[in-house]
């Protein structure tokens, strides 16, 4: 999964690699403070769209390239910041659909999916099967 921040009048936009299993420890501990969520929560509420995850998940990947920047200085618009699986995890996904859902559910499941994969970025650098973004 990869976390995108594209501000506005940006010709590109940033773009980091989400995999909260390789979240260093300090920046987990940090994490924790400052949502007051257990870590395993904060996955989850990253993906629901919990503000305060998202811009506590902003501030950590600004901070690895801008070592002085404040939690308090980073600010978004909510169309500037969003989370997009990687080709690889839409085909994960796809296969467990394949094998839990069936008929017209299926169906109209693998439309969306199939959609989503022809304009997934191709995460080429993960290695073996992909993993959702959820902490254990």
């Amino acid at each position: 999964m990869f976390l995108i921040l594209h501000r506005e009048g940006e010709v590109e936009p940033t773009r980091w690699r989400y995999n909260p299993k390789k979240l260093m420890s300090v920046e987990r501990e940090d994490i924790e403070r400052r949502t007051g969520r257990n870590f395993s929560d904060f996955t989850a509420a990253v993906l629901q769209g919990n503000s305060l995850c998202r811009r506590a998940l902003l501030f950590t990947f600004l901070r690895r390239d801008h070592a002085k920047v404040r939690f308090e200085d980073v600010d978004f618009a909510w169309d500037e910041l969003k989370l997009e699986y990687s080709r690889q995890e839409w085909e994960r996904i796809r296969e467990d659909v394949v094998s839990t859902q069936h008929g017209d559910q299926l169906a109209a499941a693998l439309v969306t999916i199939d959609a989503a994969i022809e304009t997934a970025f191709d995460d080429t650098e993960t290695e073996g099967k992909a993993q959702l973004p959820i902490a254990d």
